[in-house]
């Protein structure tokens, strides 16, 4: 089986940084979902958001993902709300291993706050949104929504995503 690893997570997580690390390990190349939906649709994240919407957005990443999800061995990833999605989420389970990249709220917040290009949090207190974001995936935990995956813990200091290897922003995963 070819390896096609996807990297997942709320944003402020370190999806693209951690990916292009393990594709770097794995000599893979890496590819940001965000990016390759920027390119197809000719204009940013946000201003298919701004233009369109957030559902024409998610259906637009899911065909993306879906054609970035062709059998070639690489490291994908994805926007923060991409495995959130239920059609989305079904696309990687099927064909990748995920990976789940997680950090509290408030590192999160701190993180985002840095660039104001996240289109569910602009205008609104980024600590607020996230929280919820977080209430909502842990209640899809709850409810089974979200199967067995590699699950990894961001640590809950401000350290840069950045940070070089040995540093404290260096990630610990656990099978779950």
């Amino acid at each position: 089986k070819n390896i096609i690893a996807v990297v997942s997570g709320k944003g402020g997580v370190g999806k693209s940084t951690v990916g292009r690390r393990l594709a770097l390990r794995l000599s893979l190349p890496f590819v940001d979902a965000d990016h390759a939906i920027e390119s197809a649709a000719g204009m940013t994240v946000t201003e298919i958001f701004d233009r369109f919407g957030e559902p024409y957005f998610r259906d637009g990443e899911r065909r993306v993902i879906g054609r970035l999800m062709d059998g070639t061995p690489k490291v994908i990833a994805t926007g923060g709300g991409a495995f959130i999605n239920d059609e989305t989420r079904a696309l990687i389970l099927e064909s990748a291993t995920a990976i789940w990249l997680n950090a509290p709220p408030e590192v999160l917040a701190e993180r985002v706050r840095r660039r104001d290009t996240r289109p569910l949090l602009r205008g609104r207190d980024p600590l607020a949104v996230l929280t919820e974001l977080a209430a909502a995936r842990a209640a899809s935990e709850t409810a089974g929504v979200i199967p067995e995956m590699w699950r990894c813990a961001a640590p809950s200091s401000n350290a840069p995503a950045s940070a070089g290897a040995g540093s404290s922003a260096n990630a610990e995963c656990a099978r779950s």
